[in-house]
């Protein structure tokens, strides 16, 4: 985890003594970063810690302490972001999260009563994102650039763009967790799933790691199978870093548009659907939990031979 979590010096009753002259995030930092923790996953922490950096900073600006905040104070809050951002979605879920932290402070009894309780969040459209998702010539012409960029780039964004997975999903992947006709993947909540690998992005991936397929067994028994997407350096490649080398691509390629690893995503789902991929198989395809799709049972082959990265990924040979 980033510094952010590294917690600073506490007095005897577990908390940090308070410094009026300090910023909210650092007088409180104990607090926060404990209710961080109580988050299994470490992308929702992040994210969590950067919601509560952005109101810490608004009350600093009012002079209120995160302790002594008030509705009113959330409700101006919530106006104000409104107003400068374009995303609903945005503003309710940084709601959420102060909300949660709130609950948090009084279940430990840090405070007697939650200033969010009844806090008004604004509404959602379900069917609307303020994703943009790339035609199929600008795909193509996104991954023409990164070919040229270079192997390591020119295979995550055919990853991307032919399967849908998250960034996350990619990131994680190890060279044991490739196969034929198949990549085996870590799901929101650590479940592991099967998704379809096109063959390219295999030959890509294969080229990439300079394997064959013969060390699965090996890596898999002693459990020290490589990552496939890393730095020079031999590091983990981060997301910021990812989503900047796009940003760069879509320059070089003439795309006139925010390029992320979450578009590509919607890239490939946009595509999917346009070239008649059902819609309950692209859910499944993405790992997407409906509850108005209730499906009794499925099988793993049935999955795979469903799935949407059989049909977009055709376009990227």
């Amino acid at each position: 985890m980033s510094s952010e979590l590294d917690v600073m010096p506490s007095d005897a009753s577990g908390l940090m003594s308070v410094d009026s002259s300090l910023p909210n995030f650092v007088k409180h930092r104990d607090l926060i970063v404990s209710w961080a923790l109580s988050y299994t996953s470490e992308n929702t922490q992040q994210a969590y810690l950067n919601d509560l950096k952005i109101f810490c900073t608004f009350l600093d600006e009012a002079q209120v302490d995160l302790l002594q905040v008030r509705r009113t104070h959330l409700d101006v809050f919530s106006r104000v972001h409104e107003q400068y951002t374009n995303s609903n979605a945005s503003v309710a879920r940084r709601l959420a999260a102060i909300s949660a932290f709130y609950r948090f402070l009084l279940l430990d009894e840090v405070i007697e009563k939650s200033p969010a309780e009844y806090i008004r969040r604004p509404t959602i459209d379900p069917d609307f994102t303020a994703t943009e998702a790339l035609t199929q010539r600008e795909a193509l012409r996104l991954l023409d650039a990164a070919t040229e960029h270079s192997l390591r780039a020119q295979t995550l964004v055919d990853l991307l763009l032919s399967t849908g997975l998250r960034i996350s999903e990619a990131l994680s992947i190890r060279e044991s967790d490739i196969s034929e006709g198949k990549l085996l993947i870590t799901r929101k909540g650590g479940k592991k799933s099967a998704v379809y690998l096109p063959e390219h992005t295999l030959r890509n991936l294969r080229e990439l790691t300079q394997t064959t397929g013969l060390e699965v067994e090996t890596q898999g028994k002693t459990g020290t199978s490589p990552l496939v997407f890393i730095t020079r350096t031999g590091k983990p490649w981060q997301r910021s870093n990812v989503d900047g080398l796009l940003r760069k691509l879509a320059v070089k390629a003439g795309i006139d548009k925010t390029v992320s690893a979450h578009v590509l995503r919607h890239t490939h789902a946009t595509l999917a659907l346009e070239m008649g991929v059902p819609l309950h198989h692209l859910q499944d395809s993405l790992g997407h939990k409906d509850p108005r799709t209730t499906r009794r049972y499925d099988h793993a082959r049935a999955r795979l031979e469903n799935s949407s990265a059989r049909v977009v990924g055709s376009l990227f040979e």
